[in-house]
């Protein structure tokens, strides 16, 4: 099996040290228009994954993420963002990036070389079979990425991955591979650019529908957010407002009381009754 490496392939433009600010910008956002294109593509994949997904974190599983450099980074953001979007613990959607967090900010030498390192780091978390590990890879080859799933399948994980090239190991090791072929960068071989911004649509879709699919939104409002500031509290207090059609003094009153959208709601329909 050939893997088809199209991140790493020459820019569609040249010269860009040549061109004004205005053509480098036309010119990015030009390649970025594609991208949605390219997910679009793999939504049959990205599907298949997020049921199984789901049915995992029904029967008590988590969703872990794994990645190196930017994928890795990608994938700590989307986890962290979880339990104040969504009103999730904070050990139910978990990033892990090669070199620990120092390499959130600071590339870590070599780190995502090592294809042993990432088990050890899932292991820091009593990763068991009921657990969904997701590798994230630009390139489809990162040993790092590509040891955590080996361990994973072996284990009797769900495995699934994020990869932006065609026939790679990655998904090749993933039980529910999404492969999203964004072509070359804009600046040859710069991965955090459109595969970067591919990759976070896709954990976009996979976070928000598992979190759909459980149950944590409401309509199309975020019942289980969490207060964490004053815009978010009076968020709260429309929404009470608008499912319930109580005045904005009562929906404060019963935010503050209650601490959560979805109590106030369902404290004030009981209330009602």
């Amino acid at each position: 099996m050939q893997m088809t490496n199209t991140t790493e392939k020459e820019s569609n433009y040249q010269d860009l040290d040549k061109m004004s600010v205005d053509e480098l910008l036309m010119n990015i956002n030009k390649e970025d228009q594609t991208v949605a294109i390219a997910v679009q593509k793999a939504i049959p994949q990205i599907t298949r994954l997020i049921e199984a997904t789901v049915a995992s974190m029904k029967a008590g599983g988590r969703l872990f993420y794994v990645g190196a450099g930017t994928s890795g980074r990608l994938g700590i953001l989307d986890a962290s963002e979880c339990p104040p979007t969504f009103g999730v613990p904070y050990d139910w959607i978990i990033g892990i990036i090669a070199g620990g967090d120092t390499a959130i900010r600071k590339a870590v030498e070599f780190a995502e070389d090592d294809e042993e390192q990432a088990w050890l780091d899932l292991q820091e978390y009593g990763i068991n079979s009921k657990d969904v590990v997701v590798g994230i890879a630009a390139s489809g080859g990162t040993p790092y990425v590509k040891g955590a799933l080996m361990a994973a399948n072996n284990a009797g994980l769900v495995t699934g991955c994020i990869v932006c090239n065609d026939r790679t190991v990655i998904a090749a090791e993933a039980q529910y591979p999404i492969e999203v072929i964004v072509g070359p960068e804009f600046v040859t071989g710069s991965t955090r650019m459109k595969a970067g911004t591919a990759q976070k649509l896709v954990l976009n879709m996979i976070s928000t529908a598992v979190m759909i699919r459980l149950g944590r939104v409401k309509g199309n409002k975020m019942v289980d957010m969490q207060l964490t500031n004053n815009k978010l509290f009076s968020r709260g207090i429309r929404i009470i407002m608008e499912e319930t059609g109580i005045d904005a003094q009562t929906a404060s009153d019963l935010l503050e009381k209650h601490g959560s959208v979805r109590k106030a709601i369902e404290h004030s329909r009981i209330a009602d009754h």
